[in-house]
């Protein structure tokens, strides 16, 4: 009987330990807010447009391979546009063709949060990916600048790839531009010319934020490059979501 009351103690410890040991990871899992753009028109053109599926898909495995728990919000909730430029196998790397066939991450964008029910004290981090469409709707929305400024101000790294630092042109802290005094990058002026988008886009990012006093810097057309300024992360292009993941991962830890 001593035996089996030794066992009994010995096995309600262990599971005990264990449970706790879970608590613990759980409580010490990073969570990281992704928000994604709603909009799927290209100005006035009629073409579509939406998030570019590889500056989703890079840093959300590169996060997610270490352990970090990531949620996706939208203006909208429910299912963003992507980019079907994007999705071309031209442009294909192993990170979208994971994403392909990721039938988890394909439902879990089905059902996006809406971006006015969030609150960053729910998160450790906020990302944007780019593509043309928040251009069109993130930039203006009220939930994302609000958001944006919170994270901020709470010392949380915010980050942003390609397109997505159009989003910071409205956001202030303290009445100025959170960019102002900031060194950024995003997609150049030349890389718009690039695509033939100058005229199609509402503004250029690169001129929005220098005219909002950013220290705008830029690596070769195409190449990966980014830059972080304490907790305001960006990067130039599709190229550079790997490094973005990279360097929030380190301003994570």
């Amino acid at each position: 009987m001593k035996k089996i009351a030794l066992f009994a103690i010995t096995a309600f410890t262990a599971v005990s330990i264990s449970a706790e040991a879970q608590k613990s990871n759980k409580k010490s899992m990073k969570k990281v807010l992704f928000v994604v753009t709603s909009n799927d028109k290209l100005g006035n053109t009629g073409e579509k447009t939406g998030f570019w599926s590889e500056e989703f898909a890079a840093p959300y495995y590169e996060l997610l391979d270490q352990g970090v728990e990531i949620t996706i919000a939208s203006p909208l909730g429910g299912q963003p546009p992507i980019d079907p430029k994007s999705a071309d196998p031209a442009s294909a790397t192993e990170d979208t063709k994971r994403f392909d066939a990721d039938k988890v991450l394909q439902e879990k964008l089905k059902n996006t949060l809406k971006l006015s029910t969030v609150n960053q004290k729910d998160y450790d981090a906020v990302f944007y990916p780019g593509g043309h469409g928040p251009l069109w709707d993130l930039v203006e929305d009220r939930s994302s600048i609000a958001l944006i400024e919170s994270f901020y101000t709470h010392n949380k790294p915010v980050a942003f790839v390609c397109h997505a630092p159009a989003v910071l042109k409205n956001v202030k802290v303290k009445g100025e531009y959170l960019v102002k005094g900031k060194k950024v990058t995003g997609f150049t002026n030349e890389e718009e010319e690039a695509v033939g988008l100058t005229k199609v886009v509402p503004f250029l990012l690169e001129d929005a934020l220098s005219s909002n006093g950013a220290i705008f810097s830029k690596g070769p057309n195409w190449q990966p490059y980014a830059v972080a300024d304490g907790l305001l992360i960006t990067g130039q292009n599709p190229a550079s979501s790997k490094l973005v993941a990279a360097k929030l991962l380190q301003e994570l830890k």
